[in-house]
């Protein structure tokens, strides 16, 4: 199976996903036009809601029956349309998406993808070949102060949930030096103020943390860090906190060494031994593959993102540099699908 996912989000580019869908497209069409007989079915895959919509991966965690039947039920877009709702709309029954599309018959996974970082442009290399993936935490905290007049209330008396908010921003560097390994990441991405006035102390804040580590106990020591000292910040300003963690976690994977060695092969052929063209990495970001990694050995191509940009309408890949990654995906996919030893040693999780 290869593939990726089409959606993206808000505000994203074009490259995020779809590049890997019409990658996977245009290799079978290769294969194809070249007269290849494979032994084994290649499928393509276009996956929905990775990272999108409702912040989780719905397409690639059901067919791994991963889905996590909290955020379900829970999930809720900006707008405050429930996911299960939307899907409703579709004529989609969102409880199909619990136990009923599990593939047992995927021997394998392979995805192609923009990095999304400045790894591979800074260092002149033109392909990664994913070692893991990391994993991501996504609690939502709530501070509840009192909203009261900027001019006449003292500033020992008030309850500022910005004030709040700004000393537990302060703290995530002391937290990332303290908990997560050299991989780690934390950022706050969304933060909406009430009453959001100028002449108002904030009487409310509520903020997104996205903790993401490819250290699973770096990445829970994090999000424990984290929550004890937000609780300890809201006691000192006399505000009232809460967590909601409705949108779940997930755990940081490390993909198929065994089929990465075919890839990585294959990217040796491609560029005739030559030293400086590629190298193994590890992914920053969450992908598709790590929720395929549950049910099947899984591989990813990286390619370079112009200054790193992402999830931004100025996310560019170059098209020779397109062409340099969709070479190597459709080599490495003529060798799985002819070549029967590219699969037998891989840890095949049917």
């Amino acid at each position: 199976m290869c593939g990726s996912h089409l959606d993206s989000v808000p505000e994203g580019g074009k490259y995020d996903g779809v590049l890997g869908v019409i990658a996977a497209f245009e290799c079978v069409r290769a294969l194809q036009d070249a007269g290849v007989q494979p032994y084994i079915a290649l499928e393509v895959v276009a996956t929905a809601e990775e990272e999108g919509r409702f912040g989780g991966m719905l397409g690639s965690q059901a067919i791994a029956d991963i889905v996590d039947e909290s955020w379900l039920e829970n999930s809720k877009d900006a707008d405050g349309i429930a996911l299960k709702d939307a899907m409703r709309a579709q004529s989609l029954d969102y409880r199909s998406a619990l136990g009923g599309c599990r593939r047992r018959d995927v021997k394998a996974f392979v995805e192609l993808h923009i990095e999304q970082g400045p790894v591979l442009e800074q260092k002149g290399l033109a392909v990664g070949t994913v070692t893991g993936i990391s994993g991501t935490s996504n609690p939502l905290f709530t501070l509840k102060g009192e909203a009261n007049h900027s001019g006449t209330t003292p500033m020992e008396l008030r309850r500022d949930a910005v004030m709040g908010f700004c000393e537990i921003g302060a703290a995530i560097p002391s937290i990332l030096k303290q908990h997560g390994s050299p991989d780690a990441r934390m950022t706050v991405g969304k933060v909406d103020v009430q009453p959001n006035f100028p002449h108002t102390v904030a009487g409310e804040v509520c903020f997104s943390v996205n903790i993401r580590d490819n250290d699973e106990q770096c990445m829970q020591a994090m999000d424990d860090a984290f929550a004890t000292m937000a609780a300890e910040v809201a006691a000192r300003h006399g505000l009232e906190l809460s967590v909601d963690r409705r949108l779940g976690k997930l755990a940081p994977v490390r993909l198929d060494p065994r089929l990465r060695a075919v890839l990585e092969d294959e990217a040796r052929a491609l560029f005739n031994g030559q030293p400086g063209r590629w190298q193994p990495m590890p992914s920053g970001a969450g992908h598709d593959a790590q929720n395929m990694q549950q049910i099947c050995p899984a591989a990813m191509i990286f390619i370079p993102s112009r200054k790193g940009i992402s999830h931004a309408v100025e996310e560019f890949t170059d098209d020779s540099q397109v062409e340099v990654g969709v070479q190597l995906l459709c080599n490495f996919l003529h060798r799985l699908v002819t070549d029967r030893q590219a699969l037998s040693n891989t840890t095949s999780r049917l």
